[in-house]
């Protein structure tokens, strides 16, 4: 059963454009569409944020929207199945997990194979997106477990902090979040006008 904890911390969502750590991918939500197209169809998107108890075991619920997202992503889950996805932890300077969908996880493997073989920049992605990280299954009750290398990696304790990044999602401690993201996303909102629109940042994107 999911149990959330009602939201103590970040009270604002920090969208992809304003995040210190984007992805490769601007990613997203429930079972709405994003932007990105794969054989004719859009990307599916994660929304929203959402606070967690995680469990002495390291068992954590994941947003039921997001679990709709991560099934859907995964060619290999039937509805209401066990979907799979990607956990990247990265190295010392990560300070969350980023997950990744099959779909998108999938996306990056075939970029990275596209790379010259032996090239700096393959080898730093293959360390990172196949040494640094945790293929698992979400559980029949709609659970994570992050094993304690995972934990004590971000220092996670009783409380996890999830947000949206397009086809991503993230898992912060909400400490870390707030004094880091949060800081860099006012510390970034304070160099634009007062009237400054953010969708301003779409223009030219090449959509409606």
């Amino acid at each position: 059963m999911q149990s959330d904890i009602p939201q103590s911390g970040p009270r604002r969502r920090v969208d992809q454009w304003q995040q210190i750590n984007p992805p490769l991918f601007i990613l997203g939500d429930g079972l709405t569409r994003g932007t990105r197209e794969k054989d004719g169809k859009l990307g599916r998107r994660f929304r929203g944020e959402s606070h967690h108890k995680v469990d002495s075991k390291g068992r954590v619920s994941i947003p039921a929207s997001f679990r709709r997202v991560l099934e859907a992503s995964d060619p290999n889950c039937d509805p209401g199945g066990n979907p799979e996805l990607v956990i990247v932890y990265g190295d010392h300077r990560r300070q969350f997990l980023e997950c990744y969908t099959m779909e998108a996880i999938e996306e990056v493997d075939a970029k990275i194979a596209a790379l010259p073989r032996g090239s700096k920049g393959r080898k730093i992605l293959e360390r990172m997106f196949n040494g640094q990280s945790l293929p698992t299954t979400v559980d029949e009750t709609g659970r994570l477990v992050l094993p304690a290398k995972l934990r004590q990696k971000i220092g996670l304790e009783g409380e996890a902090f999830f947000i949206a990044s397009g086809d991503t999602f993230q898992i912060w401690k909400p400490e870390t979040y707030e004094e880091v993201e949060m800081a860099e996303a006012e510390k970034l909102m304070e160099e634009l006008p007062e009237d400054f629109d953010p969708l301003e940042f779409l223009d030219g994107a090449g959509g409606a």
